[in-house]
Parts: C-alpha cells; sequence; structure tokens
C-alpha cells in the first residue's frame, strides 16, 4: 500500500465536519479535524458557496489522494435532505474540479466500520476515534469526528480491497482472529 491522505467530510448546510489522516504503512494518523459553522449564514447559496470554498481549501492545503463523503440519509423532512444533498454535492464538485477520487459511504456504513455496530451513536464514533487516532480532547459539537469518521472508514474499505481479509462484522473478525482476542 502506498502512502496517502485522505480527507473525509460530513457535509451539512449548518455545519460541515471533516478530518484528514495520512496513512503511512498501513498505519493511520491524524493530520486534523475541524469543522465549518455556517449557522451565521441565512442565505442558502452562501452556505453553498462556502462549503465549496472551504472544500477546495482543504484540497490546496493539505494535497489529499481520496476524499470519503458521509451520504445523505433519507429523513422524514424533504427539504433537509435536498439542503444536505446540495452541500453534499458542492463538495464532491470541488474534490472533483482537483480530478480527486471521491467515495460515499453510508452513516450506517461508516458507524459499522468504526464501532462494529452500524447503529452507534455520534458520542460512540467519536470514543473509538478518540481511541483509535489518540485524539487527546473531542470537540464540543461532533460533527468533525462524523467527517474524520468517513476518512477512517475509507481506509479501512480500501485496505480490504487491497487483498486484505474481508470480515462481514465483529464476529467473524473475530473467528478469522482468535490470537488477537484477549
Amino acid at each position: 500500500m502506498t502512502d496517502k491522505i485522505i480527507l473525509g467530510i460530513d457535509p451539512g448546510t449548518t455545519i460541515m465536519g471533516f478530518g484528514i489522516i495520512k496513512v503511512k504503512e498501513r498505519k493511520m494518523t491524524l493530520i486534523m479535524m475541524n469543522e465549518l459553522n455556517l449557522t451565521k449564514y441565512k442565505d442558502h447559496y452562501l452556505k453553498l458557496k462556502l462549503v465549496f470554498e472551504r472544500t477546495i481549501s482543504l484540497i490546496e492545503g493539505y494535497s489529499p489522494d481520496e476524499i470519503a463523503i458521509e451520504a445523505p440519509f433519507f429523513g422524514k423532512n424533504v427539504q433537509s435532505m435536498l439542503k444536505l444533498g446540495r452541500a453534499q454535492g458542492v463538495a464532491m464538485a470541488a474534490g472533483l474540479s482537483r480530478e480527486i477520487p471521491i467515495t460515499e459511504y453510508s452513516p450506517k456504513k461508516i458507524k459499522m466500520a468504526i464501532t462494529g455496530n452500524g447503529n452507534a451513536s455520534k458520542e460512540q464514533v467519536a470514543k473509538m476515534l478518540q481511541n483509535l487516532l489518540s485524539i487527546k480532547e473531542l470537540p464540543k459539537n461532533l460533527d468533525s469526528t462524523d467527517g474524520l469518521a468517513a476518512a477512517v472508514c475509507h481506509f479501512y474499505n480500501s485496505n480490504n480491497s487491497l487483498g486484505g481479509e474481508k470480515y462481514s462484522g465483529w464476529s467473524s473478525f473475530i473467528k478469522k482472529n482468535k490470537d488477537k482476542i484477549r
């Protein structure tokens, strides 16, 4: 596996969370995580412009090799879904404009990759990331850890596609790794 930098994005028009990891010799380290807070802006189109610009600045600042983005989940509020889809679209357009490969992951798939439970809470995901990446202090809002989780999920999934072991869940992992269990 070659070294690479992965940008993970949790798109939103209220808060966009993002995290960046570096993968070197199959080990990941945290480069940074943060969020773009858009709550003070009322104009939806301005928010989309700011999501695009922040994504471009992350690309220019950190030169990610790949982008992992959380796909919108299907909720009851159609207007919210449309806004979220637009935010995701402009973040993707920013990556595509720089010819960076993008992979989408459902929230359930991200949670499953990080915690082993597709229904895990944001707090459970954040705590697991804190342990995995030795994060000293978790942020107040967990949007940045959601973005980071997308990057870590992508690392785990791209690792599997390179001939690594594939697991359908924790029980599958335990069966194939009895020597790693205490």
